[in-house]
């Protein structure tokens, strides 16, 4: 997260608009993968945001592998989420306008808490979503039919 890191410090917590990119990935019981963040105890996709002369893929597997140690393979764009119900702010009261495009991935590895930011991973049947979810997570599974 270098260049959002960088740019925050020459423009404090105003509202800034970040592209990035979210990981969707399901197991054999069609459970969806979610990491809990230890900044606001919300559940959410693994996601973050691109850097520079990163592709979008890059960025989600990327992510993918540093919250959850699993590499992900085989990605197939589902959509991408911009608009109303993108704004969030942050703890720190940093804020930002997201526009996310979400890859479903096929992943494999060990799956392990790699991050400072993730407290820890789970699967979970989209029946059974937990009830904390980030904005920006509720968003796209609404984007995408699942909520």
């Amino acid at each position: 997260m270098g260049y959002v890191l960088d740019l925050r410090k020459m423009t404090g917590s105003q509202p800034l608009i970040v592209v990035g990119a979210a990981a969707f990935v399901t197991n054999n019981q069609q459970q969806l993968l979610l990491v809990k963040r230890t900044d606001n105890q919300l559940w959410g996709l693994p996601a973050g945001s691109k850097e520079l002369n990163e592709s979008l893929v890059t960025t989600a597997q990327r992510e993918l592998h540093e919250e959850t140690g699993l590499a992900g393979h085989q990605a197939n764009l589902l959509t991408v989420v911009s608009g109303a119900g993108m704004q969030y702010t942050y703890p720190n009261q940093d804020r930002i306008d997201s526009v996310t495009a979400v890859y479903e991935l096929t992943a494999t590895g060990q799956q392990n808490v790699t991050s400072s930011e993730i407290e820890t991973i789970g699967y979970f049947a989209l029946a059974d979503l937990p009830n904390n979810l980030t904005p920006i997570t509720k968003r796209i599974l609404i984007e995408l039919g699942k909520l």
